[in-house]
């Protein structure tokens, strides 16, 4: 049903499952770009194309999206999903978001780890890292410009900075202080952290939509405290029991066990964004449970920038490479020892993003005002922003002096860096042809000097 066609006045008529089914399948595809991009595909798609839902609503669901940890792109469609068809709707809008990305990744992981050493291969990677610095150095200045709004937000970046990089404290205790921080501070001084959490006041229209304005709340998504309960409860059976057959098969020591364990974590601490707990990610699989070394998780973000989907899927990667290295299943099954590491990371990362939404978004529904909850978000937006460049330093280090201070600097790393930088920030360049555009440089250099 080509819903562009129906008048502005009129209601498009209701899509059906497998019409859905299609576009989620396809939106999974296509959603480069980050969280931003992503959200932006839907808004062209489903309210100004097909008017499958409104600004309002689009924008509501986006507001509670933006308060919870994780990938709120990820959420935001499976919130749609469900609004449009019920449970079955949310787990496919969410589950097809994320699986073309876990596939792709888990492709090019084999590749990275069985042919990484291949000079083509390498001269790609050796461009590709330093503009992975840049991208995250960006990523600081995109979400500093629009949380760092006074004197306050500074101070709490700054703090967090030097907590993470010279204090060494865990990324989860800085989310909590910030998080107090702006629970009592927006009670206190509520002009100060008023800045973050609304996407505006939806005041577009571009014609009837399904789920209208007033459209009346399907009876699914209506409030219920018994089907709140039984829905957590069942969320948390899943979860207790995929965990005991990893412990059941693996021991509770065993990496796919621990690495189950460790991304629930991550997965309740996803504030603000990949970026942001991206730093942890590091801390464990890198420093505690030395599951990759620091090249290898800089080259997995490079992948992960390149790939549909959220960011965030760079868990997939974590998990292919630790199952991978740690031989889960033997010498002889490496390749099925990373994808069952990679699907295991990508299970407990997202699997709380569906309970917030199938669980939380009946009692979203009871009211289409104004969350109250942006004064804990902002002063973790500005947190994470001093935790971005802290990453971006990690990342640049370990680029332009792969040696350490004491060696040599990679000179054309740092101009690429440069360049790369300056291409995001000024020609408004986007991430995946700028990620392209250094691997094609890095390989030439490399050919160049004969490696």
């Amino acid at each position: 049903m080509d819903t562009a066609s129906t008048p502005p006045d009129q209601t498009p008529a209701p899509v059906s499952f497998g019409e859905a089914f299609l576009y989620w399948l396809k939106l999974g595809f296509i959603s480069f770009g980050g969280p931003a991009g992503q959200i932006a595909i839907m808004h062209q798609e489903l309210v100004e194309k097909r008017r499958w839902i409104s600004e309002k609503r689009f924008l509501h669901a986006l507001n509670y999206c933006m308060v919870l940890p994780g990938p709120e792109a990820q959420q935001l469609a499976t919130y749609i999903g469900w609004m449009m068809h019920g449970t079955k709707g949310g787990i496919v809008a969410g589950g097809l978001f994320v699986l073309p990305s876990l596939f792709i990744l888990i492709v090019l992981t084999w590749i990275y780890l069985a042919f990484g050493n291949v000079p083509a291969v390498a001269g790609l990677l050796y461009g590709i890292k330093p503009a992975v610095t840049a991208i995250v150095l960006f990523a600081a200045w995109r979400i500093g410009s629009r949380a760092l709004k006074n004197g306050w937000m500074w101070g709490i970046s700054v703090a967090a900075f030097i907590a993470i990089f010279a204090l060494k404290l865990p990324f989860p205790v800085i989310v909590l202080a910030a998080g107090l921080i702006g629970y009592f501070g927006g009670r206190v001084a509520p002009e100060v952290f008023a800045a973050g959490g609304s996407h505006g006041a939806g005041d577009k229209s571009y014609g009837a939509a399904i789920i209208d304005d007033n459209t009346p709340t399907p009876p699914h998504a209506l409030f219920n405290k018994a089907r709140l309960v039984r829905m957590t409860l069942v969320f948390v059976a899943l979860w207790a029991a995929v965990l005991a057959a990893l412990v059941a098969t693996v021991g509770w020591e065993g990496t796919l066990a621990q690495i189950g364990w460790f991304f629930t974590k991550a997965a309740l601490l996803t504030f603000g964004g990949a970026y942001a707990v991206l730093p942890y990610v590091y801390q464990a699989s890198v420093e505690h449970y030395q599951w990759l070394t620091p090249v290898q998780m800089i080259d997995g973000l490079a992948l992960g920038e390149t790939t549909p989907g959220p960011l965030i899927m760079i868990v997939a990667f974590v998990g292919f490479v630790a199952a991978w290295t740690q031989q889960v299943f033997g010498a002889s099954a490496l390749v099925l020892a990373g994808s069952a590491g990679a699907a295991v990371a990508t299970f407990f990362t997202f699997l709380p993003s569906f309970l917030f939404i199938l669980a939380g978004g009946p009692f979203i529904e009871t009211t289409h005002g104004n969350l109250k909850f942006t004064a804990p978000l902002t002063a973790i937006t500005a947190a994470v922003v001093g935790v971005i460049v802290n990453l971006a330093v990690f990342f640049a280090w370990h680029v332009f002096w792969p040696e350490g201070f004491a060696g040599h600097m990679e000179w054309f790393a740092a101009l690429i860096s440069t360049i790369a930088f300056i291409a995001l920030l000024r020609y408004k360049a986007g991430v995946v042809p700028v990620i392209l555009a250094c691997g094609i440089a890095g390989l030439a250099w490399r050919l160049l000097l004969g490696h």
